[in-house]
Order: structure tokens, then C-alpha cells, then sequence
């Protein structure tokens, strides 16, 4: 029996279901991962420096399964932010206070303006099985941890920001919503 090609392109990506920071997928595997907190290295001593690099290096080598590395832009919301300071600008009666506000509020304005994202990165890894799921994650948290890095398990939002990075070039998806 020949099977009818979809007209839509969701059709043909093999995602089940988003739960628990797991994306589960058609054929029974499980993706899930790790959040890595980014850290400038770079502001730190040289031996310092080198120290994480020759563990995260480590890090690596401990990980005999298939894995992504993926970096992936989020846009920056920083709405909350600009109407707190605009009520602030409002409450204050000092101009000196109030010209540090404005300032505030331009720049905020600027980086919106701009189009300004966060950078953030996430180590993925596809398995069926949950026991090994869950020895996988508290293994790679405990060895990010020895190198300098905190980390913590993906959740469902940052799971559906990666795929609408790589599926919407970035836009958040809206099926099924009604407005």
C-alpha cells in the first residue's frame, strides 16, 4: 500500500509530544538534554582559563553516546522592565533621578530596537529507555559542575524554542491557537 505524501510539513517531523523536558518522538526515543549556563571565561586568569578548558575537555570524553551541542538565539523581552521603569520614572520628583531613568529607558529602547537575543546552549542526546535517561543527566550535570558550569535539565519552553529555531527560523509557532 503506497503511503500518501502530507501536504504539510509538520507532518513529516516525528514529534510525538513536549513533557517533562522531554520531546518524544514517533518511533519511541526520547530527546532531552542539558541547559549549559553560558560563563566568560575570558574575564578569568589564565590558568584559570585553561583549568576549565581542560575540563570541559574531560567533560566530553566522558560521553560515549551520540549528543548535540546546539546554540540557539532567544529573543530578549525586556517589556516588564521598561514599564517598571517608566512608573518609576513617573513616581520620581528629582530631574537628576529622573534624567538616570531616561537614560535607562533609551537604552532599553535601543537594545529592543535592535533586535537584541541571548545566546544560550543546549547538549542534547536522543534515548529510550528513562533510567538511563535520568543516570545520563545526573552524570553530565555532576561533570559540568566539576568543570565551572552550572547546567540543568532542558524544559518543555526550551525545548519548543529550539525546534521553532530550527523549524521557524526563530518565530514562536502558534498551531491551534485561537485569537
Amino acid at each position: 500500500m503506497a503511503k500518501t505524501k502530507s501536504k504539510y510539513t509538520v507532518d513529516d517531523i516525528p514529534v510525538k509530544s513536549i513533557t517533562n523536558g522531554v520531546i518524544m518522538l514517533d518511533n519511541g526515543q526520547k530527546v532531552t538534554g542539558l541547559k549549559i549556563m553560558p560563563r566568560n571565561i575570558f574575564i578569568l586568569d589564565p590558568s584559570s582559563q585553561a583549568a576549565i578548558i581542560t575540563n570541559l575537555r574531560d567533560v566530553y570524553n566522558l560521553i560515549d553516546y551520540e549528543f548535540w551541542i546546539i546554540v540557539a538565539d532567544r529573543p530578549v523581552d525586556i517589556n516588564l522592565y521598561l514599564s517598571q521603569l517608566q512608573l518609576h520614572y513617573n513616581a520620581v520628583q528629582d530631574t537628576v533621578i529622573k534624567k538616570m531613568i531616561l537614560e535607562d529607558i533609551n537604552k532599553a529602547n535601543m537594545f529592543m530596537n535592535n533586535n537584541v537575543v541571548d545566546t544560550e546552549y543546549f547538549l542534547l542526546f536522543k534515548e529510550k529507555n528513562d533510567e538511563v535517561i535520568g543516570k545520563r543527566l545526573r552524570n553530565l550535570i555532576n561533570a559540568f559542575a566539576n568543570a565551572g558550569l552550572a547546567t540543568h535539565q532542558v524544559t518543555n519552553d526550551d525545548l519548543r524554542m529550539v525546534l521553532d529555531n530550527f523549524l521557524n527560523g526563530g518565530r514562536t509557532s502558534t498551531f491551534g491557537t485561537v485569537m
